[in-house]
């Protein structure tokens, strides 16, 4: 009995190794590459829909991520990233925002090229970016936004008024958005938006009037429903955004 038991710990802790670092460390391992693009920033095409934010978002220092995306529940997630060779890499490594989906060879992240480069020492980079790929670490991390409040981006494939596509901006901590409803006055109910895809939430046929909405918000405390009143005028334009005047933390 002693030894099935022994040989069924060992066999746990086995199992564990590739995936957490240690037991006092919370960064979890894995591999990360890079992708090109013409300026070394994100891609304002990626599968989130952030667009021209993604591109550029915290200095173009983003992401593609695979099992990370979840549906699209991942989007705008910020993690540390760092690189395990210490001959190449800094030791903080750098933060890094979901923006994209993409799958890599056998890695979690799939960096611009200037966030990849950031994880090297001075002179190094040219040297990290031969390798390709590269083994890591990484942890999520809470996304500071300072000066800026949660935006609301009407989508620019939106049609006023039959129409209406929302992508939420800067949005800080470590809360995931898992579904958002629009208040209907006349009928005096919360009607359900759609994942369209990424971080876009749609509607057809949305409600008359200044919208007021509110999402669920998830992390490892629970669920939480955040309700703001008015948050998009009445008679709101594709491509505008909105300050939602709150913040997430």
């Amino acid at each position: 009995m002693g030894l099935s038991l022994s040989f069924s710990c060992l066999f746990s802790l086995l199992v564990l190794l590739p995936v957490l670092c240690s037991s006092q460390d919370p960064f979890v391992c894995s591999r990360a590459t890079y992708y090109g693009s013409p300026d070394c920033l994100g891609t304002p095409s990626g599968a989130c829909g952030f667009g021209e934010f993604g591109r550029n978002i915290n200095g173009g220092d983003v992401g593609a991520v695979a099992k990370l995306y979840r549906n699209g529940a991942g989007c705008g997630a910020c993690y540390q990233v760092r690189c395990t060779n210490p001959q190449l890499c800094f030791e903080d490594g750098l933060k890094i925002v979901v923006t994209d989906h993409g799958e890599g060879d056998n890695t979690d992240f799939i960096l611009s090229a200037s966030g990849f480069a950031k994880l090297a020492r001075p002179g190094m980079a040219k040297e990290l970016i031969a390798n390709g790929v590269v083994d890591v670490e990484y942890r999520r991390i809470s996304c500071q936004y300072p000066g800026y409040n949660l935006m609301f981006k009407v989508h620019e494939h939106s049609k006023f008024p039959d129409y209406i596509a929302i992508i939420i901006l800067y949005q800080a901590g470590q809360k995931d958005i898992i579904a958002m409803e629009l208040w209907q006055e006349d009928c005096q109910e919360w009607k359900g938006m759609r994942r369209a895809y990424g971080g876009v939430w749609d509607m057809a046929n949305p409600p008359k009037g200044a919208l007021t909405l509110r999402f669920l918000a998830s992390d490892n405390n629970g669920q939480k429903w955040f309700q703001l009143r008015n948050v998009i005028p009445g008679d709101w334009k594709a491509g505008a955004s909105y300050d939602s005047a709150f913040q997430l933390f």
